[in-house]
């Protein structure tokens, strides 16, 4: 099994972005006291735009391992997320080495961040990919939903940021464990898992959106997609 990231590199980056992200726009968190602090979890966020990463790791209440698609690991921005141990994944296969390190961090006692869409896009969480779920069954950590809602307005680009002190708000949701039927073969217990996965982190959305009065935005045209 790959090594875990450093935990010293994610606990200087998130100490920095605490810091630096509430200077830059209005930021609201709710909910954060319910990440369990000293055990495994795994945090798993819709994804609306280029903001949600940076955001989610920095005012979460501790610091995390957020897997990173493999193509931002290039120039400046590539030697940060390595300098605050974020991990690079490869969303074209099935990333062993990735999972690996991510498990790693799980066993040690660690948080594990992961956009289980896979893409930026509306972030109503109509569909989500299984790594998120490997690693909650693999571990035993708890899971929790994260609503990130503001960071892209309609019309937009997946890969623009918000305005300069426009609000946005981080909402942290009660921790949950995966618990598909027992019996199962893998591949079914996986994919039941998931679905368990989805419906509580869409949900999650769905209700903070209403509460926050802060909503989802269209899907943005094709031509100004990241996809990312």
């Amino acid at each position: 099994m790959p090594d875990a990231p450093s935990a010293r590199g994610a606990a200087a980056g998130w100490r920095f972005g605490r810091a630096l992200l509430r200077t830059l726009w209005r930021v609201r968190v709710v909910g954060a006291e319910r990440v369990p602090r000293d055990e495994p979890v795994v945090l798993v966020s819709n994804h609306l735009g280029f903001l949600d990463g940076p955001l989610v790791f920095s005012v979460g209440p501790r610091p995390s391992h957020f897997m990173v698609k493999r193509e931002m690991f290039t120039g400046v921005l590539g030697r940060l997320l390595q300098a605050v141990a974020q991990i690079p994944v490869d969303r074209t296969t099935g990333d062993r080495e990735a999972l690996g390190s991510a498990l790693a961090v799980l066993r040690r006692g660690g948080a594990v961040g992961v956009f289980p869409e896979g893409t930026r896009g509306r972030g109503d969480v109509a569909s989500v990919q299984q790594g998120a779920t490997w690693l909650a069954l693999q571990s035993g950590a708890r899971v929790v939903p994260v609503a990130c809602l503001g960071t892209r307005r309609t019309g937009r680009g997946t890969g623009t940021l918000p305005p300069l002190r426009s609000p946005v708000a981080v909402v942290f949701g009660e921790p949950f464990r995966l618990q598909p039927p027992a019996g199962m073969p893998g591949r079914e217990r996986l994919r039941v898992a998931t679905e368990q996965l989805r419906r509580q982190l869409a949900d999650h959305v769905a209700q903070v959106s209403v509460t926050t009065g802060i909503g989802l935005p269209d899907e943005a045209p094709l031509s100004m997609r990241d996809n990312g």
